[in-house]
C-alpha cells in the first residue's frame, strides 16, 4: 500500500510552494502531477512583489533573479481622451526591494521551486501521474486513485489531500462543496508580436471597438491578451484574421507595422473567463487551495499570487497538525477562514472591473460613459503619486500578505 502523509494534487505554483514549504518542515509530501515536465505556453508568468517576497524569506531570491526575467514597474492604460497612455499603478514608486513585477515562464519558476524540494527527503514528485478520483471511508477522503501516462493505475493513501488542480479539478465534482459561479462578460484571446526598443515598456493596455488588448512587455516580444466578448470566439475566428488585425491595430495602433507577424489561427490561444468560488474549500481529509478553490479572472492578473498566498497560508495552519498526525476538519477550516475575505475582497473588484469597464467595452460603449470623466481621471491619475500608489499595492501585495512557518525559513538570498 503507497501511502504519504500531505498528497498534492497538482505542481502548479500553488502545489509547489505548498509542497516545498511542507517538505522543509519535515512532513512527507507526495505531488502528483499529469504532465511529464512544466513547458505550457500562456499560463501566468506574472510573479508579484508578494511572491518574491516569499522566495527571499526561504532563501530563493538569489537563484529566482538569475533566471531570464523582465521587470514590470508600470501599469499603463489608454484613459486620456486622445487614448493616450497614462500610468495608473507605478509599482517602482512602492519601497524596495520588490517593486516590480518579474515576468518569467512559469515553468522556471516551477523547476526552481521543484528543484529546491528535491532536497529534502521528505518530498516526492510523480510526474506522468494524474489523479482520477478520490478514495473515501466513512464519510473522509483518505487519498487518491491515479493513473500513469502508460496506463498503470493505483492508490495512494494520505492523511490530508490538498487539491491544488486548477479549475478542473476533481474535487469540483463534489457537491457538498457547492460550486458558485459569476458572469463574466469575455473571453480571452492569447497570442505574442515582436516587440522594438521604442516601444511602451511595462503592463500596457489599448482600447479599440468591441475589444481590448492587455499587453505583458516580455523584452523582445509583447504577450498579449485580447478580451473578446463572451463565447463569440467561433464567430469572431470565422470573419477571418484580417479583420482581427484591424480591430486589434485600431486598439494599439502603434502595433500595426507587425499586424503581419500572425500567419494563421493556430497562433492565436482561447481562455475560458471564469469567474467562480466553492463556497466550501474542505471537507474531512481534503482541502482546497488556489485555482481548485477559486478561478479568479484575467483582470488585474494577480491569480497565480493569490494562489500562492494560500498555499503559503496553508503550510503555516497544517505544518504541526500533520507532523504530530492530528490534522483534522478544524485546521483545513481555518486555512478557508482565514483566505476567504482575501477571496471575496478580491474577486468583488474583479466583478466590479468587468461590470463597470469590461462589459461596456464588450458592448461598443465607453467605460468612463461621460468624455469629461476620462479626461477627469487622467488628470488625477497624472497629477497624484499617492493616487498612483493604491493600485500599484494593490497589484503588488494583494489584501492579505502571507508569513511561511518558520520551519521553512533559510537564510535570505536578495537579488541585487
Amino acid at each position: 500500500m503507497e501511502r504519504t502523509t500531505c498528497c498534492v494534487v497538482g505542481a502548479g505554483p500553488a502545489g509547489m510552494v505548498l509542497a516545498l514549504l511542507l517538505a522543509r518542515a519535515g512532513v512527507r509530501v507526495t505531488v502528483l502531477e499529469k504532465h511529464g515536465d512544466f513547458l505550457r505556453d500562456f499560463r501566468g508568468d506574472t510573479v508579484h512583489p508578494s511572491t518574491l517576497s516569499l522566495l527571499d524569506d526561504i532563501g530563493l531570491a538569489e537563484r529566482f533573479a538569475r533566471l531570464p526575467q523582465r521587470r514590470v514597474t508600470s501599469v499603463q492604460l489608454p484613459v486620456g481622451t486622445d487614448r493616450s497612455l497614462v500610468t495608473v499603478g507605478d509599482i517602482g514608486a512602492l519601497p524596495g526591494p520588490y517593486n516590480y513585477i518579474a515576468m518569467v515562464p512559469q515553468w522556471d519558476l516551477l523547476d526552481l521551486l521543484a528543484d529546491e524540494a528535491a532536497r529534502e527527503p521528505t518530498f516526492t514528485l510523480r510526474r506522468n501521474t494524474g489523479a482520477t478520483s478520490f478514495l473515501i471511508e466513512g464519510g473522509r477522503v483518505t487519498g487518491v486513485r491515479y493513473r500513469t501516462a502508460d496506463g498503470a493505475t493505483g492508490e495512494l493513501r494520505a492523511t490530508l489531500t490538498v487539491a491544488c488542480d486548477g479549475r478542473g479539478s476533481l474535487a469540483r465534482a463534489l457537491p457538498e462543496l457547492g460550486l458558485e459561479d459569476f458572469d463574466c462578460p469575455m473571453d480571452a484571446w492569447w497570442f505574442r508580436l515582436p516587440r522594438h526598443e521604442d516601444d511602451p515598456s511595462g503592463l500596457v493596455g489599448g482600447l479599440g471597438e468591441r475589444f481590448f488588448a492587455a499587453l505583458i512587455d516580455r523584452g523582445d516580444y509583447w504577450q498579449i491578451a485580447g478580451l473578446i466578448p463572451k463565447g463569440t470566439d467561433a464567430e469572431r475566428r470565422a470573419e477571418g484574421l484580417d479583420l482581427f488585425m484591424d480591430r486589434f491595430t485600431e486598439a494599439v495602433p502603434w502595433l500595426a507595422d507587425r499586424s503581419g507577424a500572425l500567419t494563421s489561427w493556430d497562433d492565436v490561444k482561447l481562455l475560458d473567463v471564469r469567474l467562480d468560488r466553492l463556497r466550501r474549500w474542505h471537507r474531512p481529509g481534503l482541502l482546497c487551495i488556489g485555482d481548485a478553490a477559486h478561478a479568479m479572472s484575467p483582470v488585474f492578473g494577480i491569480g497565480i499570487n493569490l494562489a500562492v498566498q494560500d498555499a503559503v497560508a496553508a503550510a503555516r495552519y497544517l505544518v504541526r497538525p500533520l507532523r504530530e498526525g492530528t490534522v483534522g476538519l478544524y485546521d483545513v477550516r481555518r486555512v478557508q477562514h482565514r483566505r476567504m475575505p482575501t477571496t471575496v475582497a478580491t474577486q468583488g473588484l474583479q466583478r466590479l472591473a468587468h461590470a463597470r469597464v469590461i462589459e461596456p467595452l464588450m458592448a461598443g460603449r465607453s467605460a468612463f460613459g461621460d468624455p469629461r470623466r476620462a479626461a477627469r481621471f487622467s488628470e488625477l491619475m497624472t497629477g497624484s503619486r499617492w493616487l498612483n500608489r493604491i493600485p500599484a499595492y494593490f497589484l503588488a501585495y494583494g489584501a492579505l500578505r502571507e508569513r511561511p512557518p518558520a520551519q521553512s525559513l533559510r537564510p535570505s538570498g536578495r537579488a541585487r
